[in-house]
């Protein structure tokens, strides 16, 4: 990009802890009284608002300084048009990153960590006094970026979801999920309480601590990917959740990869209450009752986060 080109600077935000409790409680005075009815300590939530207002208001000073500058809350990212030319960044937590970056199509992701001493931010790069030098050299075309692998589910009816961390095929409650799981020319009838498709940037996450309590349970050691694996890869690795052996179903395709045009199909056996949904999002879900076909593979579309 020219540097004498003004791109559309985005600020991705997302409500803090302390917002949501005077959403639910109308006003802050009870959700105060809610908290320490509760034993928890509401100067908590108090400073931890504070800070994050404070970082916001600091990268839009920043930002504004950079070229048009458009601020946009968390809610609002499933409806928003994105241009190619803009720059994204995003001042919050992990999680905010993964649900920014599913719906771009390449766009530079700069991730902030507006609270290094609260959040770990092992997906956020930067702190803000990054800022000003990050988007410069982004604006330039100078800056460095990792690809990110997204996966993708797409059913027999036209639907489809990406995962930037991961898919959910399951249960919408606590019972078995039924399906047929095709896999590299092999079938198997399951019965489990869903399966889990990791891509490499989710590899650190849930399927982190699937292998953990595999490897606990085993009483090994370690596993070759308990370190997850490269964001870029063109694969996916898929978990069934706590297959039940019987009569009617198996347990011998529990876990596997799925590289470049290979797929996982999935058919759905359960009349109800079967959903998949992306990066714990719930509520943005697609419904995987009976007659529904999945096939889940890696993406077109992908992801691109500026590391420095």
């Amino acid at each position: 990009m020219g540097a004498g080109q003004q791109p559309r600077l985005i600020l991705v935000s997302r409500k803090t802890r302390l917002q949501e409790l005077i959403e639910r409680f109308n006003t802050w005075p009870q959700a105060k009284f809610y908290l320490e009815h509760n034993q928890v300590d509401a100067g908590d939530y108090l400073l931890e608002h504070d800070v994050y207002m404070q970082q916001l208001l600091e990268a839009e000073r920043v930002l504004k300084g950079h070229g048009r500058f458009q601020p946009l809350e968390r809610g609002y990212l499933p409806d928003y048009r994105f241009s190619p030319e803009d720059i994204v960044v995003v001042v919050g937590q992990d999680g905010l990153v993964a649900n920014t970056l599913k719906y771009l199509q390449g766009q530079p992701v700069i991730a902030v960590n507006p609270d290094p001493k609260r959040w770990e931010g092992r997906l956020l790069p930067f702190v803000l006094a990054q800022l000003p030098d990050v988007v410069q050299r982004t604006r330039d075309g100078k800056s460095e970026s990792k690809s990110i692998t997204f996966a993708e589910a797409r059913t027999n009816d036209g639907q489809r979801l990406l995962g930037v961390n991961d898919l959910f095929i399951g249960p919408k409650s606590h019972t078995s999920a039924r399906y047929a799981l095709h896999w590299r020319g092999q079938q198997e009838e399951q019965s489990s309480s869903g399966i889990i498709v990791s891509t490499g940037f989710g590899s650190s996450g849930w399927f982190k601590s699937i292998l953990a309590g595999a490897i606990g349970v085993t009483g090994q050691q370690s596993h070759p990917l308990a370190g997850g694996f490269e964001w870029q890869a063109k694969k996916l690795h898929f978990t069934v959740r706590e297959p039940f052996p019987s009569r009617t179903s198996g347990a011998r395709l529990v876990f596997g990869e799925i590289q470049g045009e290979e797929c996982l199909r999935l058919e759905s056996h359960m009349p109800e209450n079967g959903v998949v949904f992306s990066d714990g999002i719930e509520s943005d879900y697609l419904s995987f009752n009976s007659g529904t076909v999945l096939t889940v593979g890696v993406a077109a579309d992908y992801g691109r986060l500026v590391v420095h």
